[in-house]
């Protein structure tokens, strides 16, 4: 697996909507990269960074989620699945989640004993904003979610206006 690092040597875009639809850049040629120990992530296309977006975590550990429960976000390559506003959190962008290399490293950490046998893999992560007033969550980085990645409702609007369902490749590294 490739870990991208992207240093930043051009300035941000102002209004990226405007930009991509300047460009005729569409969603499926984006890339949202989410690196956790930066708490950050970047919507991409090629290599150049349009926007950067601080984000929260499920956990101040950055391990790879293993199973339901362990309020860590997974690694690797996902697509939205289903997007759509949420009553306590802005809007929600549902990953992919469990993928099959998902499920391959559950399985393997249950075969190593790092988790029960019996232990599920869970499910329904995404993206998403903050309840009403708590942007301060994401500011300060403060882990809240159960494995989501949430941003502040500001941030949660402009990017569910831009990612396209089974479009846009989302990955998330440490």
């Amino acid at each position: 697996m490739i870990h991208l690092k992207v240093a930043k040597t051009e300035p941000e875009i102002i209004d990226v909507r405007k930009y991509l639809k300047e460009k005729g850049i569409t969603s499926a040629e984006l890339l949202v990269l989410i690196d956790k120990s930066e708490k950050k992530l970047q919507l991409m296309h090629g290599n150049k960074v349009l926007s950067t977006y601080p984000v929260a975590l499920g956990s101040t550990s950055l391990a790879d989620k293993r199973m339901q429960g362990d309020n860590l976000t997974p690694e690797g390559e996902f697509l939205i699945q289903a997007k759509y506003p949420h009553k306590s959190w802005k809007y929600f962008m549902w990953l992919n989640y469990p993928t099959a290399d998902s499920k391959k490293k559950h399985n393997q950490a249950k075969a190593a004993g790092l988790i029960p046998k019996n232990a599920e893999i869970g499910g329904e992560i995404g993206i998403h904003g903050v309840v009403d007033g708590r942007d301060f969550l994401v500011s300060w980085g403060i882990p809240w979610t159960k494995g989501c990645l949430s941003l502040k409702n500001n941030d949660i609007t402009e990017l569910y206006g831009i990612i396209g369902t089974n479009a846009t490749r989302i990955k998330i590294q440490k």
